[in-house]
């Protein structure tokens, strides 16, 4: 196939970026424009998955790779335990992306307050249900021992395992879902991190030219521009690297990292700022809020040890194909850029702790 194709990959990754950059830059407007039917289209590309997937067994596939590759159905294993099981489970917490999203963007938002822990919910119920439906579809035809095969030779896919059963053209729609669905992950992505950087560059904490707002569109566009830039570099490693599932685990091990303290704030929150505490809208009482925190810092750890460890143990022909050390450099270099920026606001008096305890008025 086409998509095959390293060069064209790269060509066409980067032109969704930056498409996606233009979005942005336009503002919001014309991302909730583009963004709402995208989501719908999403739904409903989705379900043909679904359906699919439910309308066949394994007895079908078994035939349709039998007469397609000449080849049979492996044997069933034992059951691979618990680790692959957590192992996995880390991976997939990259789904929960888009509430890095919902959070950063909350200045932009109408009565966060209300309507923040609304979309949060409504999207863990109508996501998660989605979620386990478009699994159990696939689980459904295609039996988990050759997904588990084949994973460990190649990237797999659902329309990849379920064009066995379909004919081309829905095949064609499966994928089209797919590329629907990365693609308005784009915009909400750059949103989110272009609005945190230009919060960052608004406190102090970040170069300052990045707090820059356009004058016609009244967006970011430094913030958007430099977020762009580092996406960029991301998708240019997983290219030269070969490896997909590279920029995908550098994301987990940063989602992980970026939830746990956030777990962990929410912990300390009454004793570092009593008043912020107070006005906390969602999980009123603090013994429920305290006990969901902890159970937050505990499972989130264990990912995140799980998660890591897969990654410095998996083989590997040099070390920055890991995602660990290459997550850890960035790190380093956004933490020095945040200590000489934290230093330089000292040396002009400012009181850290003070700017920091009240949040600003959007």
């Amino acid at each position: 196939m086409l998509l095959d194709t390293g060069w064209v990959r790269l060509a066409l990754s980067l032109s969704l970026l930056w498409t996606a950059a233009g979005v942005n830059l336009f503002g919001v407007a014309l991302y909730a424009r583009l963004m709402v039917p995208l989501m719908f289209l999403t739904f409903v590309l989705g379900a043909v998955v679904i359906v699919a997937g439910f309308s066949f067994d394994h007895a079908d596939f078994a035939a349709a790779l039998l007469a397609r590759d000449g080849r049979v159905m492996p044997a069933a294993d034992a059951s691979p335990g618990a680790w692959p099981f957590f192992s996995a489970a880390a991976v997939l917490f990259a789904s929960f992306i888009g509430f890095d999203s919902i959070a950063q963007a909350g200045g932009e938002a109408k009565n966060p307050g209300r309507n923040l822990p609304l979309a949060i919910g409504l999207a863990v119920g109508s996501v998660g249900l989605f979620y386990m439906l478009f699994t159990a579809a696939v689980y459904h035809a295609v039996p988990w021992e050759y997904i588990a095969n084949e994973a460990q030779r190649r990237d797999v896919t659902a329309p990849g395992l379920l064009g066995y059963l379909l004919p081309p053209f829905w095949t064609a729609i499966i994928i089209s879902a797919a590329a629907v669905a990365l693609a308005k992950d784009l915009p909400a992505m750059l949103l989110a991190v272009s609005r945190l950087m230009f919060a960052w560059a608004g406190d102090g904490i970040f170069p300052r030219a990045i707090a820059s707002v356009h004058p016609v569109f009244r967006t970011p566009h430094i913030a958007i521009a430099a977020s762009g830039g580092m996406a960029t570099v991301g998708i240019l490693g997983s290219h030269l690297a070969g490896d997909f599932f590279l920029g995908v685990d550098i994301l987990v091990s940063s989602m992980l990292v970026n939830f746990l303290l956030i777990a962990i704030s929410v912990l300390t929150l009454p004793r570092r700022n009593p008043v912020l505490a107070r006005s906390v809208t969602v999980m009123r009482n603090l013994r429920v809020r305290t006990t969901v925190a902890a159970l937050g810092v505990i499972v989130l750890a264990g990912f995140l040890a799980v998660h890591t460890w897969k990654d410095l143990t998996a083989p590997a022909e040099a070390w920055y194909f890991r995602s660990t050390p290459v997550w850890a450099i960035v790190m380093s270099i956004g933490s020095l850029i945040y200590w000489r920026e934290v230093r330089r606001l000292r040396r002009g008096g400012v009181d850290l702790h003070a700017r920091f305890r009240t949040l600003p008025a959007q």
